[in-house]
């Protein structure tokens, strides 16, 4: 039997900015915590947050998703991607507070899905997502503009991906389109493509373009790129005629990381290895992989992988540790695809400190970073939502 190797990765300059306690400027609610955080090195960490959350009872539910350091996830009453999380936030109407240990838009997501009589809340509010802030409300508007003056509008449905603010899966909503996860991307486009000629994906280019032609047939020129940062979108009427697919310029940041040189790199340093990566890398990367799927279906595939068998997985850090760590006494070997770091920054922003502050500030009855999104947003935002539960 082998044991646990490291995984071989080094932190950039950056990486350990953004892992540090400054506000990022690009979050989607860039501000930092009111009140003093308890220090990080303080040795009662672990203690405070038990004991503020036995205090709490079943008044609190402590959502954790798969990205989340491992010091937060002890705490978790439950872990899983966003629409999972949200789901079961909604699934829970005892509990008061729902504490959502993830990112500004899945807390949304779980405001949309929960009662008023719930609050839910976000141990950080600087937490945001880089690629949910690449497609505003107000950029999508626009957009929506460049796809009327092309006279193709009445022909095109929206597809959020779940990563995307309730801005834009109101608009999405209020447009006749429906949100998807990356696990059932297929079957949202399929459902769009009944209602409608072209799709609109947002805002997650990867994503649509390796369902649009993996999974569905497409082809690359069946796509387009929509810059929301070039007149009309960097395209012509025609190009925006001719297009089934148009999608949204915008990419996660740590998905984005992978390349076909890191595939064929751990390929060379394990033989026999399985490349196991997430439809949020590019398409280039998905070609290159072995098997390509959901965070819910890496976990799974590599539950159901036999003994000694080999695995790089190219998605977030925290997850692929977890899971080396989780199957090394199962004599499965797991590495990280690329040789640099990859945590999501600002999911790493809730720490233990902001955790142990938030659970003992309601503990208190102080409530802290409520997330609220506005009735009328809610309204086609979860409309959008229930259509996608509604898909067979």
């Amino acid at each position: 039997m082998t044991t646990a190797q490291p995984l071989d990765v080094q932190p950039t300059p950056l990486a350990l900015l953004l892992l540090g306690r400054e506000a990022d400027p690009r979050s989607e609610r860039g501000v930092e915590c009111p009140g003093d955080l308890p220090s990080p090195s303080d040795p009662d960490l672990v203690a405070r947050a038990r004991a503020a959350k036995e205090k709490l009872g079943d008044r609190v539910f402590v959502l954790g998703h798969h990205y989340q350091r491992d010091e937060v996830i002890q705490f978790a009453d439950v872990t899983g991607d966003s629409f999972k999380l949200a789901r079961d936030a909604a699934a829970r109407p005892e509990a008061e507070y729902i504490v959502f240990c993830g990112v500004h838009f899945m807390a949304e997501s779980a405001d949309i899905l929960t009662t008023d009589a719930q609050a839910v809340v976000l141990p950080d509010l600087a937490a945001g997502c880089s690629m949910a802030d690449m497609a505003t409300a107000e950029q999508v508007a626009e957009c929506w503009d460049v796809l009327t003056e092309a006279g193709v509008a009445d022909q095109v449905v929206p597809v959020s991906y779940m990563n995307s603010s309730a801005d834009i899966k109101a608009f999405t909503g209020k447009h006749g389109g429906t949100i998807c996860t990356s696990s059932n991307a297929k079957r949202a486009l399929e459902w769009a493509f009944e209602q409608g000629e072209k799709i609109l994906f947002l805002p997650d280019q990867h994503l649509g373009r390796n369902t649009a032609v993996r999974d569905m047939g497409l082809t690359l020129e069946d796509c387009v790129l929509y810059n929301p940062h070039k007149p009309n979108g960097g395209l012509t009427a025609e190009q925006l005629r001719d297009a089934k697919m148009i999608l949204w310029r915008g990419h996660c940041s740590v998905h984005g990381r992978f390349s076909v040189e890191s595939v064929e790199d751990v390929r060379a340093r394990m033989p026999g290895v399985n490349v196991l990566v997430h439809p949020e890398c590019k398409h280039e990367v998905v070609a290159a992989a072995d098997y390509v799927g959901s965070t819910e279906y890496i976990i799974k595939a590599l539950e159901a992988a036999p003994a000694g068998s080999k695995w790089a997985i190219g998605t977030e850090l925290n997850l692929v540790r977890r899971l080396a760590n989780r199957f090394a006494a199962e004599d499965k070997e797991i590495v990280f695809l690329d040789k640099t770091v990859c945590f999501c920054s600002t999911m790493n922003r809730i720490d233990l400190p902001h955790l142990v502050w938030t659970l003992e500030s309601l503990a208190e009855g102080k409530l802290v970073n409520r997330i609220e999104v506005d009735p009328e947003t809610e309204k086609y935002a979860k409309l959008a939502l229930e259509r996608m539960l509604a898909l067979p």
